[in-house]
């Protein structure tokens, strides 16, 4: 039986990625007020854009219980002895503890392994269509894990934000909020170390932080996966990946218009290069 393969939302993955490489989503949980929404599933990234330019309600995100988790480790139990959980960044979110408490409450019997991802976006997606694919070919759980840990250091992001309102809203600002003091108008360029958001540079024009992106994934000797993520600027993502093209021809360039989850914490306007290569 191979390992199954299991991750959340916040991975941001395709449909047909998910489908071909069988992995399962767990989708976190987005509020306005009283109102509850699966992400991805009941509340679609236009649905979502256009509530948060209309509503005075601040959104929020929140995990599913252990139970809803649980549920899912037992229908996989069926069909295998092993699950690899992939999460994203423990430091940025706290699905990583309630995955990991959900393993108690499993009513069959199966290995769970639960793995910090230390990323979000697709730079999780990343990661985890690198242990999908390695579960397909008859991987252990033991190696999965391996090629989870081997990876993590292999992808990286730089982005490029409207605001940092939503972050600092939400709490996931981390080192980022030494941008919050300047009173110049910038626009920030932020990354993830070690699961944390830090500040990875600033401009004094939307332009030139698109250029810092575009130069980021060209310092690259070697790309294996990219991807072009995006809230609300769908023509400046379509720019981007055009120029990329030039980069990396004949390779397939993902691109996502980000997941409610996400856009919650970013608003519209973020920017993302996601890339899984050699420097």
């Amino acid at each position: 039986m191979n390992v199954k393969i299991v991750t959340d939302s916040v991975a941001d993955l395709p449909e047909d990625i998910l489908k071909k490489l069988d992995i399962t989503t767990i989708p976190l949980l987005l509020r306005f007020g009283e109102e509850e929404f699966r992400d991805g599933i009941d509340i679609t990234p236009d649905e979502f854009y256009e509530k948060l330019k209309n509503s005075s309600i601040f959104p929020t995100t929140a995990v599913p219980s252990p139970a809803v988790y649980s549920e899912v480790y037992d229908r996989l139990a069926e069909e295998t002895d092993s699950i690899v959980f992939v999460t994203l960044s423990a430091k940025l979110s706290g699905t990583y503890e309630v995955a990991r408490q959900a393993v108690n409450l499993m009513k069959k019997k199966c290995r769970v392994e639960v793995i910090d991802s230390q990323w979000a976006t697709m730079a999780e997606g990343f990661i985890v269509m690198k242990a999908a694919a390695a579960a397909q070919e008859g991987a252990s759980l033991e190696e999965v894990r391996e090629v989870v840990r081997d990876n993590i250091s292999r992808v990286d992001f730089l982005c490029t934000f409207d605001t940092l309102e939503y972050l600092k809203r939400g709490g996931r600002i981390g080192a980022a909020r030494a941008f919050l003091g300047s009173m110049l108008k910038i626009n920030p360029l932020i990354t993830l170390r070690d699961g944390v958001v830090m500040p990875a540079g600033k401009t004094r024009s939307r332009a030139k932080a698109i250029e810092r992106i575009f130069d980021f994934a060209k310092s690259y000797s070697r790309i294996e996966e990219i991807a072009v993520e995006n809230t609300a600027c769908a023509e400046e993502a379509e720019a981007l990946v055009e120029r990329l093209k030039d980069i990396v021809p004949g390779k397939e360039i993902y691109t996502s218009r980000m997941t409610p989850v996400i856009g919650a914490h970013t608003g519209p306007g973020l920017l993302l290069c996601v890339v899984m290569g050699d420097k």
